[in-house]
């Protein structure tokens, strides 16, 4: 699931007493905070039962998911759900190493894939599961290297300095890995360490015609009808700790794991959610919300739009492109509609305008005593200078930079060494890199691209980048070779590329290495290309840096200013911190909504709106033949509700971001009762202010979730490894056998493809 630009800020901006159910929670601080709260919702633990660094604890089954064997924050949440390493999330956390895994004759995207054993499960390309060991205050180690007399930069350079050495001292020679972030804005800093497993394997997943049903049709929308999740397992060495893969690991033994309770959801009912939302921008000031959605958000709209546009037509013409592109493009999208959903509801919302009336107060409140008007009185007309900057340099570097990571245009610095080194004569470089070139894996670079796709997004971009742009603010070769040599055709010139540029194939790059020629480069279209739009973006790259940094240094002093502000005007008020993708806990209750005047949407949806959804063959509405089956003969087993229906979703309040996807939602007795997946559409504006009446977290039902393991999938081993809890007597549960002709297919596991590097967009996860 390509970082963008984002502030980090996650505290209340609004006047007013904060509610139960907002909030991103750090779990060393819940007992003060927030547990006598918690009691009187329904929570039934200890505060030692939900975070305890000496004894197992709720926190422990809660898994980071990565894609490094030390990563600094996670794409995604997990769960552990049994005694022997299960781990469960979503169906998009497990996306990736999904397709990985898979080819044109196993296709478990398409498939699905249900190991029996432990001998099935199949290594998970790039996933790794840490576990959080500990969190600590370390905020006056690592501001006390800071000194009264230091500009911005300086305090930032020795603030890392420690950071590391702190970090250093904490990993115990490699055993952990610690991660130090900093919290509002920078005034406080926490240390979580971690312990990271590196060998997690695929259990099971459904079809994406169950776990991606609705596709991006749906995405954010409610009702909803996905059965977002999928399954993994941890491994660890036989004395259970963290090792590379090997035949030899066994299961992990967790200090903790989630039971699971049969008793579904009503009304009003206490909800948990643990995991590592990755970032909220509550602390954001009404001038950055009025860059992203003027400015930032337009653009980004555009290019991603344009891509999914391309990757759309090709994908839906062949399995082989579609399994391809699957993972980047369910990014793109992701990001594309989350972005459009954010310039909608922010505007709806009013977000901004609340955003002024609290600088107004604040700054009366600053404007009151001599020191506030010296130390903060500044901040507010700083950041209102620094994003006008950034919005007239957010074009010539967005663009370019974008374009030149389309197709060809990626690859032009593979022969950069070898260029550099005939410029300025160094035959020793130039022999080294000619050695570089000869043994370079070409077919690799093409592994996960396909040439249609390749030309018609180049070509596309171009395009776009010719409609953003007034005709003398274009780089010149769309003067030059464009427009005289190809009358301005930028189909035509795309296809002269694909034939002639060095960098457009596999062959032309062998042709270039077996034969290497600088006069090649320098006459090559493509590398021309790259280079004038290196130059558009390096004559933003420098002002945008400094203003980063300068909007960086006053959102700094704007969030220490506002906390003594509450402080001093609001005393009882309780502030959380932005997040940043370590653990929080938040919670609320299960609750229904209405988005608009005389609409009301319940807290649940039925698989009797899979039925009313299902347009057979459709690319987003289709769904399995067997599962059609079941709903329409009602055949649910344990799983239905007391009217003898299948809750496949349902809606609580709880507050959450993106990296948030795959979290466990709980009850009061910390038993999993769903997995959070989504936001809901009426709330993107969510991420920036908290909207008690409309933000809603949408959450796969754990009774589906079982449902689609047993009575669709017959993995019966992995609903035998469960603890599963109800407190009426439980219902007998029929075990049946899945025959070849109901559609589930058991495939063989397949010897797992090797993991390749790509150039896809690393796309903001979804909530």
């Amino acid at each position: 699931m390509k970082k963008i630009l984002v502030f980090a800020l996650a505290i209340l901006a609004m006047v007013g007493n904060v509610r139960a159910d907002e909030g991103m929670w750090l779990p060393m601080f819940v007992e003060r905070l927030n547990y006598v709260d918690m009691q009187k919702m329904g929570l039934q633990l200890t505060p030692e039962e939900l975070y305890s660094i000496n004894n197992s604890s709720l926190k422990d089954a809660i898994v980071g998911l990565g894609s490094e064997a030390k990563p600094r924050g996670f794409f995604c949440t997990g769960e552990i759900v049994s005694e022997h390493g299960l781990l469960f999330t979503n169906h998009h956390c497990g996306y990736s190493a999904v397709q990985k895994l898979s080819s044109v004759e196993y296709d478990y995207l398409k498939d699905g894939f249900w190991a029996k054993n432990y001998g099935e499960e199949l290594p998970a390309p790039e996933m790794t599961a840490s576990f959080l060991i500990r969190m600590e205050d370390v905020t006056n180690e690592v501001l006390g290297v800071v000194t009264s007399d230091m500009d911005w930069d300086a305090r930032e350079r020795a603030i890392k300095s420690k950071i590391r050495k702190l970090e250093t001292a904490a990993s115990e020679d490699g055993k952990y890995n610690p991660v130090i972030k900093g919290f509002f804005e920078g005034n406080e800093y926490y240390m979580f360490v971690y312990q990271v497993y590196t060998d997690v394997r695929l259990v099971g997943v459904a079809n994406s015609s169950i776990g991606k049903f609705g596709g991006d049709t749906d995405n954010w929308m409610w009702p909803r009808h996905t059965g977002d999740f999928s399954i993994f397992r941890v491994y660890a060495d036989k004395d259970g700790n963290p090792a590379e893969y090997s035949k030899n690991n066994v299961p992990l033994t967790p200090k903790h794991h989630l039971p699971i309770s049969l008793d579904g959801v009503k009304q009003n009912d206490f909800t948990m959610i643990w995991g590592f939302p990755g970032s909220t921008e509550r602390y954001m000031s009404s001038y950055g919300i009025d860059y992203n959605v003027d400015t930032f958000y337009p653009i980004i709209i555009d290019i991603f739009g344009k891509q999914l546009e391309v990757m759309d037509e090709f994908m839906q013409q062949d399995d082989a492109i579609n399994l391809m592109y699957a993972d980047n493009h369910a990014g793109l999208a992701n990001t594309w509609k989350n972005f459009i959903g954010q310039c909608k509801m922010l505007r709806k919302n009013k977000v901004s305008e609340a955003k002024v009336e609290l600088e107004k107060d604040f700054m009366k409140w600053v404007n009151a005593k001599a020191d506030r008007k010296a130390e903060y009185g500044n901040a507010l007309e700083n950041l209102k200078s620094g994003y006008e900057t950034m919005a007239a340099v957010a074009k010539p570097l967005f663009y370019p930079n974008f374009m030149m990571q389309v197709g060809p245009v990626s690859r032009t610095s593979i022969f950069e060494d070898y260029y550099d080194a005939v410029e300025k004569d160094d035959d020793a470089a130039k022999e080294k890199a000619l050695a570089e070139m000869k043994s370079m894996d070409v077919d690799a670079l093409f592994a996960e691209t396909n040439q249609q796709v390749e030309k018609k997004t180049f070509a596309e971009m171009l395009k776009l980048y010719r409609n953003a742009f007034d005709e003398e603010e274009l780089p010149e070769f769309y003067h030059k070779i464009i427009d005289k040599k190809f009358d301005g055709n930028i189909d035509a010139f795309a296809d002269y590329v694909y034939e002639n540029s060095i960098y457009a194939t596999p062959e032309n790059i062998k042709a270039f290495i077996n034969k290497p020629k600088v006069k090649k480069i320098e006459n090559d279209y493509v590398y021309i290309i790259n280079n004038q739009m290196m130059s558009v973006l390096m004559g933003s790259a420098l002002l945008y840096r400094m203003t980063n940094e300068t909007i960086a240094e006053n959102d700094h002093i704007f969030v220490k200013g506002l906390r003594e502000y509450y402080a001093e005007t609001q005393p009882g008020k309780s502030l959380y911190p932005d997040a940043n993708s370590t653990m929080r806990m938040s919670y609320g209750s299960v609750q229904d909504y209405m988005p608009a005047d005389a609409v009301h949407y319940d807290y649940i949806c039925t698989a009797n709106g899979i039925l009313e959804k299902y347009i057979p063959g459709d690319y987003e509405f289709d769904a399995p033949k067997r599962l059609i089956e079941l709903i329409e003969k009602k055949d649910f087993g344990a799983y239905a509700d007391e009217n003898g229906e299948l809750v496949v979703c349902f809606l609580s309040t709880n507050d959450i971001t993106g990296g948030n996807s795959g979290s466990p939602i709980m009850n009061g007795k910390g038993e999993l009762i769903g997995l959070a997946f989504d936001g809901n559409w009426e709330a993107m504006s969510g991420d920036v202010n908290f909207e008690p009446k409309l933000q809603r977290t949408i959450n796969v039902d754990i009774r589906y979730v079982l449902f689609v393991i047993d009575k669709y999938a017959g993995a019966t081993n992995l609903i035998n490894e469960l603890d599963i809890r109800k407190s009426e007597p439980m219902p007998v549960r029929e075990e049946v056998e899945v025959s070849e002709e109901s559609e589930v297919k058991q495939i063989k596991p397949a010897k797992p493809a090797k993991p390749t590097k790509s150039s896809k967009v690393k796309a903001k996860s979804k909530k």
